[in-house]
């Protein structure tokens, strides 16, 4: 087994990742902030970032602070989420061994996967940090810094890169989990014909894709554990988004299929209070 804990990447992957993780990170922090990036994809990421803010929103997003922070922070959320999505399933498709050997060596598509979810997440983490509602944000916080370190572990070591393109199969759910609040945000009626397909799509996937990820990944680290390099850490930060996952499964169960309130009916309510509504909403 001691030969499984040291797998390297193809000939040719590591130079092509190492050349272009950084400008993927690069490019994905700017999405934030809109400066023009030179060189590695530059002109894209501000033609994405344009388009993103000309795009036309509700009024009563457009007027109120956090609603329009929020709008601009799921839609980079929606457009990471769409690629990454059909990117993840693809890789998959193309090699179904990975659902069971998640620790076997990566292909560069796969690792450029893990690059550009990882450029991502720092991106959101950073909007979230130089914003002004980081405190009530302190569970997606959390939830981006165990994402982080497993990804992070992945890419420097060329490990488990695999159960990364199987972990964000999450992302499809994503997709229907930003819509959702981005419909909430909106206003959208919420016995309205599109936003109860968006809803049970949401549920559906959510038990599929995000908890279905979650289990394999976990599944296959309990059945390898007395041979998986670190695996005890692995172990404790998928348990600890194993709990996260049931507790925005129950706070999406309660928004959506019991009484409560209408977000839009809050906005005399604190800031603070507007993101903690949201923490039942969005996670990646």
């Amino acid at each position: 087994m001691s030969g499984l804990r040291h797998f390297q990447p193809p000939y040719g992957c590591q130079n092509t990742v190492h050349s272009r993780t950084q400008p993927l990170e690069h490019c994905l922090v700017a999405l934030n902030s809109g400066d023009h990036i030179h060189g590695h994809c530059g002109p894209h990421v501000g033609l994405l970032h344009t388009v993103l803010r000309r795009l036309p929103r509700p009024e009563g997003v457009q007027t109120h602070p956090w609603k329009n922070w929020k709008w601009n922070n799921l839609s980079v959320s929606l457009c990471h989420s769409s690629i990454t999505a059909v990117w993840a399933l693809s890789c998959v498709a193309q090699s179904p061994i990975m659902l069971k050997e998640m620790h076997l060596p990566s292909s560069p598509v796969t690792y450029l996967l893990a690059c550009f979810s990882t450029g991502y997440f720092l991106h959101d983490a950073s909007d979230i940090l130089l914003s002004s509602y980081a405190r009530a944000s302190w569970e997606f916080l959390l939830h981006h810094v165990l994402v982080l370190w497993c990804f992070l572990y992945a890419i420097l070591t060329h490990r488990y890169v695999a159960g990364v393109s199987v972990a964000l199969f999450v992302e499809v759910n994503s997709i229907f989990l930003h819509s959702r609040l981005m419909m909430r945000l909106a206003c959208i009626d919420k016995s309205s014909y599109p936003y109860t397909f968006v809803k049970l799509l949401n549920l559906i996937t959510y038990v599929l894709f995000r908890l279905g990820a979650q289990f394999l990944i976990t599944r296959f680290i309990i059945m390898n554990y007395a041979w998986l390099d670190h695996a005890t850490s692995l172990l404790v930060a998928i348990g600890a988004m194993n709990i996260m996952m049931m507790v925005y499964l129950w706070r999406l169960v309660h928004a959506d299929f019991l009484p409560q309130r209408q977000l839009c009916h809050n906005d005399n309510r604190s800031k603070g209070t507007h993101d903690e509504e949201s923490s039942s909403l969005k996670q990646d």
